[in-house]
């Protein structure tokens, strides 16, 4: 059967513009789109879903997940965090490799999208591990990962230490295709520390990390593109000098993309009075002063995606003392409504905030989706951009609740979003 959503407003990031257009649906892809009106179908013959001026976006893709499956399923589960992400307007979500056994080798990839096939929600795409075990000491068999199905590489959490073991793991990348997504971390600057290192942590008597500790591995891993031309992905972008540095390293013509995560735009620092563990990330939440440079990078598209950096942790991570509190949030049913908040402070236009939630993250990790038009895949979310609503435990769909926005005040509600032209989730009520 045919769909037909009708009366929306489709916004459409590769043309920046937001426009009242009618979408025809057949099988997985779109078939036709055109201006409101246009068409004159017998609607016995068609599924009619009404839009009534609500956006219609290209499904999200978060390129930056954690599902904690294998090894973790107490906290997550490939079918748990697929729902979360259907409910928070993503079609696709890249997976990354720090489970239980870690994702370095083709039997964990395999599996991994095995769960994802039976959960039959969205796309998983897996992030397999840059080196055995995460461990930076031997490299994992890129060629074979890739065939087996990963799109990216990654230590996430466990950053590759060894700059030639990098460079050697940059140069296999580009020759395989893969993304390198680096998750830039001075272990031996950070170690013990729990906060951003600044006046926050001294009032409250807490062990900081300093800001140096991203910003080093992010030059270095700038210096090692130049030397590989091999493109390096910057995930979680915190500090005002990591968004100076990427910005010249785009001026210089290198091969440099960045993300950052909702959380690092919309709190800073002061979000641990109190010590809320909620709160607790790494990279952690830094000053005002970085705040105002990640949204300025995102402005002036310095920073090219909006990653979720997804992390649940049950009650048994989370509500003990700070210092043992483990580090992350849950963000998948969050990140719209925050990224929305950009477009409201005038930071960013709805297409632009919507292409860092889709266009651009298809592009880096080489993905299909990200837009909206005729031939393409049909993952298509419809969202309530005008609502407001309080984020309560019931509307989570993820295992774990480690949120510090629960009980906050959200703008935007996603209403129903499909996949490959099949509903995978809609809004009760």
């Amino acid at each position: 059967m045919r769909v037909w959503i009708r009366n929306g407003k489709v916004v459409d990031p590769v043309n920046n513009s937001v426009e009242e257009y009618d979408i025809i649906i057949e099988g997985e892809r779109v078939s036709e789109i055109a201006p409101r009106g246009s068409f004159e179908l017998n609607s016995e013959k068609i599924q009619i879903i009404e839009a009534g001026g609500k956006l219609i976006l290209p499904g999200l893709i978060d390129m930056h997940t954690h599902l904690r499956e294998p090894g973790y399923e107490y906290k997550e589960t490939i079918a748990s965090g697929s729902l979360a992400a259907a409910a928070g307007g993503f079609t696709s979500i890249a997976c990354m490799p720090n489970t239980d056994p870690p994702n370095d080798c083709r039997a964990v990839t395999e599996f991994i999208l095995e769960q994802a096939e039976r959960a039959n929600l969205v796309r998983v795409y897996p992030i397999a591990a840059i080196s055995i075990g995460q461990m930076g000491e031997r490299l994992t068999e890129f060629g074979d990962l890739k065939e087996a199905g990963a799109v990216g590489l990654s230590d996430d959490g466990r950053p590759v230490v060894n700059s030639e073991l990098m460079r050697r793991a940059m140069e296999y990348a580009r020759f395989h295709g893969l993304t390198v997504i680096s998750h830039c971390e001075d272990l031996y600057l950070s170690e013990g520390g729990v906060m951003h290192e600044g006046e926050i942590s001294t009032k409250i008597g807490l062990p900081g990390i300093p800001a140096a500790s991203e910003e080093i591995m992010v030059y270095r891993d700038i210096a090692l593109a130049r030397l590989t031309r091999c493109p390096v992905h910057i995930a979680h972008v915190s500090t005002a000098e990591s968004v100076d540095l990427i910005r010249r390293a785009k001026e210089a013509g290198l091969p440099v993309t960045a993300e950052t995560a909702p959380h690092y735009f919309s709190l800073d620092h002061r979000a641990l009075i109190g010590y809320n563990t909620n709160a607790k990330v790494n990279p952690p939440l830094r000053s005002e002063t970085d705040v105002e440079a990640v949204k300025q990078g995102l402005k002036d598209g310095t920073i090219d995606a909006i990653a979720t950096d997804h992390a649940p942790h049950s009650p048994l991570e989370k509500e003990v003392e700070f210092d043992k509190a483990a580090p992350g949030m849950i963000g998948l049913q969050t990140a719209l409504s925050l990224a929305f908040n950009l477009v409201e402070e005038g930071i960013l236009s709805l297409p632009e905030a919507i292409a860092k939630l889709s266009l651009n993250p298809s592009r880096i990790l080489g993905v299909e989706g990200g837009r909206i038009s005729k031939g393409q895949v049909a993952d298509i979310v419809m969202v309530d951009h005008k609502s407001r609503y309080i984020l309560g435990e019931k509307e989570i769909q993820s295992k774990s609740k480690n949120t510090p926005f629960l009980g906050k005040e959200l703008l935007g509600r996603v209403e129903m979003t499909m996949v490959g032209g099949r509903i995978v989730w809609q809004r009760a009520g």
